[in-house]
């Protein structure tokens, strides 16, 4: 997006996050929009737009702007892509604001998925579903049941093809937690080593318990407005460049590619593209890693290493804080917290600011965003420029 057209992100709201209890979905969503907005020196009844996503359960709704006490709105919509739905609606109110259909549009997700008492892997079980039939139930009655399962088929696939090793998925996780241990923010902030990763107990094979995510509760939202009139507003604006989509529809049966490619492919070089810009010119990268597999073949489809060629990339130092190749700057969704899209999108912000602290990079004016909805089922791109 070029001249009068581009949007920015000029406020940003994260809660408390991490094993916060006794709250709900709809109250950290509240809590994230009304902090978004006096971030940027808005007063709540300047927006005139919210895009609400509210996790698996979708406990937070369109109601979130009678909560808030929002009045005459312009836009209000739920938007559910799992994982890429921040990078989703982020470009919705990009289009919003410069199109002149709102003015400032809140883009919120929260979550509670979290109980006291209650392990992290129960979270986000025991979900009512509908029953799978035909070629589809194959794969449960095999016994892949769960995401863990299907991101570990995809992994060995990856494995299988390529050559791929644990070991190298564990300098992912190495690299991230060194990031986290510089953010105040983080859930997990002890540094780890590759032994500590390789040492860690299967989750599912060939997925260590340090190549999954968090699970937290809390809540973000960001505020998106156009780039003139950000300009007048409390914080540095983070521009918004381009964005994407990529649904690969992807399905487990002879001649798929799952494990091989993802939406990113599609969702990538659309918002690079859109931008005006290449891989050459990204000088930070803030990926969705549910898993460090994501990582891994995301880093692939948007062409930072050609495919197949994602092992050895990862592998030689350059992701963590003292290399070249700034990646997941606060920890990511493995060692920071777990809000859908909305971690990469939060880090990504804050770098963009240049208010990142002990962890800023030197350089930050182009700054990609990913964001990964279900079994790498679904993918948003976003290509932000910092202040």
């Amino acid at each position: 997006m070029k001249g009068s057209s581009r949007a920015s992100i000029v406020g940003l709201g994260i809660t408390d996050v991490g094993k916060v209890y006794g709250r709900s979905a709809t109250d950290f969503a509240a809590d994230a929009v009304l902090r978004a907005t006096a971030d940027a020196g808005l007063q709540i009844s300047d927006i005139d737009g919210l895009l609400v996503s509210g996790g698996l359960k979708r406990d937070v709704t369109i109601t979130l702007a009678n909560v808030l006490g929002l009045r005459d709105l312009r836009l209000l919509t739920e938007m559910n892509a799992f994982g890429a739905t921040a990078g989703s609606m982020v470009a919705f109110a990009a289009a919003a604001v410069t199109s002149g259909m709102a003015e400032a549009v809140a883009c919120v997700f929260a979550d509670a998925p979290l109980k006291p008492k209650q392990s992290a892997g129960a979270a986000y079980t025991g979900r009512s579903r509908k029953p799978i039939t035909g070629f589809a139930s194959y794969s449960i009655a095999g016994g892949i049941t769960n995401a863990n399962a299907k991101y570990a088929l995809a992994t060995r696939r990856h494995m299988e093809t390529y050559g791929t090793t644990s070991e190298q998925l564990g300098h992912i996780a190495v690299a991230q937690r060194a990031w986290a241990a510089l953010n105040p923010l983080a859930q997990l902030r002890d540094l780890i080593t590759l032994e500590d990763h390789q040492n860690s107990r299967w989750i599912a094979e060939p997925l260590h318990l340090l190549d999954c995510c968090l699970v937290s509760n809390g809540g973000a939202a960001v505020i998106v407005t156009t780039a003139e009139r950000a300009r007048h507003l409390a914080q540095p604006p983070v521009d918004i460049l381009g964005w994407g989509q990529g649904h690969p529809g992807q399905v487990l049966e002879r001649g798929s590619d799952f494990g091989i490619r993802t939406g990113a492919a599609i969702s990538g070089p659309t918002a690079l593209k859109m931008a005006d810009v290449s891989v050459d010119d990204v000088d930070v990268v803030e990926l969705y890693d549910c898993y460090t597999f994501t990582v891994l073949i995301t880093l692939e489809d948007y062409g930072f290493c050609p495919k197949g060629e994602g092992g050895a990339f990862v592998a030689d130092g350059k992701l963590g804080p003292e290399g070249t190749f700034p990646l997941n700057t606060g920890g990511g969704q493995l060692s920071s917290y777990y809000l859908w899209g909305m971690t990469p999108l939060t880090e990504a912000v804050i770098q963009g600011r240049g208010q990142a602290g002990e962890r800023q990079v030197d350089k930050r004016d182009i700054i990609v965003v990913s964001g990964n909805g279900g079994i790498l089922d679904h993918h948003s791109t976003l290509v932000l420029k910092g202040a």
